[in-house]
Formats: structure tokens, sequence, C-alpha cells
């Protein structure tokens, strides 16, 4: 296969993930992630029908997620995030908790509530530790360590932290990540070889290569993603410059500027003449 695809393109990601002929795909992806030991494994998912507007694809603010509720009682939510929109604790609580309250209609009893689970596949670090790379957060007293229900749970998987590490696949959700870090397909037959479920995303992959209009749609998707990244990146270079300059105009010396921001003493300079300040 002429691979030239992005795996964390989050429109692709749905259409492997999140479609209901691929939901032994979704369904071994979960389990390496809330099942590590291969207990309590979920053997069924009823998907969402939410209709994907095309005009979501263009738009660099839309959350293309997967949703869906576990033969269990679990309500899921997948996201894939390819740059650190910031708050993204306090984003991804605020979406937890709309699922959660969600749940319940008019009459219904608080013991009705089901565990709500959200995994955020991220593309970049966002958590201190910078060997692990899964984190799961839950509601814990502070000193016992003592877990006071199931129903919250927060999954955090940074790809850049596993890659970082550069050994070997070990397990089930290492494979996943393996495949989600966009590894070559040669480099995956021999996992594919044990995990079926993956082989089968790869055979999803091929479908979707032979169809012109998803292939348009991913790469809209795509362009809409990197232009969302490179807006970021402005937005951070315009804020550091301010930084510079309000420093400089405060007297402190280029090399002062330079030991505090990070920057070299060449970058201070340039932006001291690139902007000067009042």
């Amino acid at each position: 296969m002429d691979w030239n695809l992005n795996r964390i393109n989050d429109y692709l990601f749905k259409w492997v993930f999140g479609r209901e002929e691929n939901k032994e795909i979704l369904l071994s992806f979960l389990n390496s992630v809330l099942s590590p030991e291969g207990q309590g494994e979920l053997i069924d998912i009823a998907l969402a029908e939410r209709e994907l507007d095309p005009e979501h694809i263009t738009d660099k603010l839309s959350r293309l997620d997967i949703l869906g509720k576990a033969n269990d009682g679990s309500i899921i939510n997948i996201e894939v995030q390819i740059a650190n929109q910031y708050d993204i604790d306090k984003r991804t609580l605020y979406y937890w908790a709309k699922l959660y309250q969600g749940q319940l209609q008019r009459g219904q009893k608080y013991k009705e509530l089901s565990r709500t689970i959200t995994v955020n596949v991220m593309n970049f670090s966002f958590l201190p530790d910078s060997g692990k790379y899964h984190s799961m957060f839950s509601l814990y007293e502070a000193q016992t360590g003592y877990r006071l229900n199931q129903d919250l749970e927060i999954h955090f998987l940074e790809l850049s932290k596993w890659k970082a590490l550069s050994v070997p696949p070990k397990t089930r959700l290492d494979k996943w990540l393996m495949y989600l870090s966009n590894a070559d397909p040669k480099e995956l037959e021999e996992i594919a070889m044990s995990e079926p479920a993956i082989r089968k995303a790869l055979t999803a992959e091929e479908i979707f290569l032979k169809q012109d209009k998803e292939r348009y749609l991913y790469e809209m998707r795509e362009k809409a993603l990197l232009d969302q990244v490179s807006a970021m990146e402005g937005a951070r270079e315009e804020g550091r410059a301010e930084i510079v300059l309000r420093m400089l105009s405060r007297g402190m010396s280029v090399t002062e500027v330079a030991d505090l921001t990070g920057l070299s003493t060449a970058d201070v300079e340039h932006l001291k003449h690139q902007r000067p300040f009042q």
C-alpha cells in the first residue's frame, strides 16, 4: 500500500474506529486502555449516531470524537488531539460532566448514572512524568487513596512520550500506540499477525484510500488541523516576543533576557531590532 496517511487525523481516526462495521477495532483499542490485564473486557459497544456535517471538516475548532455506550453500561468518549489547546484538564472535565449529567432524564434516580469514561489520544506531552505515557484519573481520597466510585475515569495517552522511549511494543496498548504513531505498515506486519484488530485497521485504511470522497475530506481536515497548529504556534511566538520586549523596556540586558527566557542572545537581538520597543 502506498502509505501517506496520518493516523491521528481525527477524521481518519473516526472513520477507522467509529464505524459500525469496525467495532472489533474499537473494542480492541478500548480494552487495551481500560483492561490492560484482560479482566472485565468490553464485548460490545453501541455507537452514537451523529452525522458528520461536511462543514465541520474545515472548522479548526470542531471536535470529531467517538461516543458510545458499552455492554456494561459505560458511556465512553474518545477524542484525538494533535496540539495542546491549553486548559485541556478543565475542558476535559467540562465535556465529561456534560456526558455524565446528560444520562439522567426527569424522574430518574442518581443511582442510575453509569460510569463515564473519556479517552484523550494526544500527539503532545501534557503531564509531568516523562516516562509515563498512559495516565488514568478518577476521584480518590487525598490521604488514603480510597476511590470514591468508578464513575469518573479520564485517560490520557501521550503518543510523543511513547515514541520517545524507542522500545519494542510489549503490551496490547503499546501495539496500538505504535499503530497510532504512524508506523509504516511494514513495521506493523509482525504486530498485525498477533493482533487481528490492528490487521483489520490496516485493511480499513486500504478501503479508505480507494474512496476519492473520503480522501478529499481527509485532506481538507488535515489542512484545517495544520492551520490550527500554525495559528497556535504563531500566537505563542507573538506572546513570547511581547514578553521579551517588555523585559528589555524595563532595562534588562539582552543576556539577562536570554537567560530568563531560554532564548539565544541572537534571538533576543533579532526581536529587539525587528520590533523596537517604545
